[in-house]
């Protein structure tokens, strides 16, 4: 079985380009476990790294965050509601000491950040571990209940493929690798101090971070449909998702079509497509679509026969959708966990 490691981002606030380009240089090079590092948006990241130097503490609670960039705006933290680890690149401000400081020229120093946030991490790191090897057995496995052991026998993994999954906080990629599943009556409970969560979260959060393209090849050529809500909070949705969603809602459409009624083209829409495939989104099957988006569809299509379209197509929308090219409004309600 081949071995993948997660993708893990960092938020930076406060860095010149200059020195964003100089952290990206150690960043490629640093990590003590090997795995790969990038930059990302605030609300995608694993962690978040702030120039000390153009810090300002507003209050006990409050940070601001100068640009580091000409004409950028300033980011406000408020440490209560951070649910990520936090890293300051020195100099530090008054009345501020992080558990976590670096020196942006110290590679050594990121390095050991870094190792400190693989730590922090590590139950991410375990729960894609486990999703990557539910995705290349998933035709071995059924819909029942296993037991995932490592090479030595330790139990490492509990996974419910009809509803969720439990993994030891403490499990290293090198656990999963020849790791063993066994099938086991549905009443057996995981430990207790193991993390779970649902198999839906599992596998998205395994589709953001993985380099592999896991889309399907049919997904590329057939017609796509709207299957259903994915099971998950709101806020792990992308905007690129939401209008993905909202589009084949709709009215289904094929890879090219996507590409023509969103702007999302080639790998960025085949990621985001991956993502909704894994968690049961969407679906090439017409016969397991969302019967509400296949009547909504006919409607639009008949309606073609009796109105000509009131407006051209935009940037190569296809005329005969409502235009609506930045309505990222759910098609139905998401936190469905």
């Amino acid at each position: 079985m081949s071995f993948e490691l997660p993708l893990l981002r960092i938020g930076l606030a406060g860095f010149s380009l200059e020195q964003q380009e100089a952290l990206g240089r150690v960043l490629q090079h640093a990590s003590p476990g090997g795995l790969a590092w990038e930059f990302s948006k605030f609300g995608e990241a694993d962690a978040l790294w702030l120039n000390g130097g153009r810090t300002q503490v507003l209050s006990a609670t409050t940070l601001r965050v100068a640009s580091g960039v000409p004409g950028g705006r300033p980011t406000q933290i408020n440490l209560p509601d951070v649910d990520r680890p936090l890293a300051f690149a020195r100099p530090l401000p008054r009345n501020l000491q992080p558990e976590l400081c670096f020196d942006i020229e110290d590679a050594a120093g990121v390095g050991a950040v870094l190792g400190r946030l693989e730590g922090w991490l590590r139950p991410l790191i375990a729960q894609f571990c486990l999703a990557s090897q539910v995705l290349e057995q998933e035709s071995a496995l059924g819909s029942g209940l296993y037991h995932v052991a490592s090479a030595s026998g330790t139990l490492i993994a509990v996974v419910d493929l009809r509803g969720d999954a439990a993994v030891m906080p403490t499990a290293t990629p090198l656990d999963f690798e020849n790791a063993m599943w066994a099938a086991r009556p549905r009443d057996i409970a995981p430990p207790e101090h193991f993390v779970r969560t649902s198999l839906s979260q599992l596998m998205w959060q395994y589709a953001l971070r993985t380099a592999r393209d896991v889309l399907p090849r049919r997904y590329r050529t057939e017609m796509l449909y709207f299957r259903r809500p994915p099971r998950l909070p709101q806020r792990l949705l992308r905007d690129s998702h939401l209008l993905l969603l909202r589009e084949l809602a709709m009215a289904p459409g094929t890879f090219t079509e996507l590409q023509q009624r969103t702007g999302l083209v080639g790998v960025p829409l085949a990621h985001d497509l991956a993502a909704l495939y894994l968690v049961g989104a969407i679906t090439s099957n017409q016969k397991r679509a969302s019967q509400a988006s296949l009547r909504r569809a006919e409607g639009w299509d008949s309606s073609l026969h009796s109105h000509q379209p009131s407006q051209p197509s935009i940037q190569g929308r296809d005329s005969r959708l409502p235009p609506q090219p930045n309505d990222l409004t759910a098609p139905a309600p998401l936190n469905l966990e």
